[in-house]
């Protein structure tokens, strides 16, 4: 599949993807010029193109990835909060296994990803 995209040239941030477009088709063609020209954007500042879905797909992917913050990247790869949780109990009840575990998984992502 194709998808239509408009970056902005500045940042290489894309403002719009659609899917399912066609390059030769004039209506897609005309829709996603109007996306800039109908905000009174300048064409030169922006590039307006297709490309396969993949492609988009990875831009978008790189772009959320770039404006995580530490907490944020921390907070995905961090235990679940049940398993911590869980491991509490356990350490209550004497058995320590678990919380070792999740205490040495959190310290791994806290270096992985430190304070600024």
């Amino acid at each position: 599949m194709t998808t239509s995209y408009v970056k902005e040239k500045a940042t290489n941030t894309v403002l719009t993807a659609t899917s399912g477009q066609d390059q030769n088709n004039p209506i897609h063609v005309e829709a996603i010029n109007n996306f800039v020209t109908s905000r009174r954007w300048s064409l030169d500042d922006y590039e307006i193109g297709f490309t396969d879905d993949n492609v988009v797909a990875e831009w978008i992917k790189a772009q959320d990835e770039a404006t995580k913050t530490y907490a944020d990247k921390r907070k995905a790869e961090y235990p679940p909060l049940e398993d911590v949780t869980i491991a509490l109990a356990e350490k209550a009840e004497g058995r320590s296994e678990m919380w070792d575990e999740i205490t040495a998984k959190r310290a791994t992502v806290r270096t992985k990803y430190p304070k600024p």
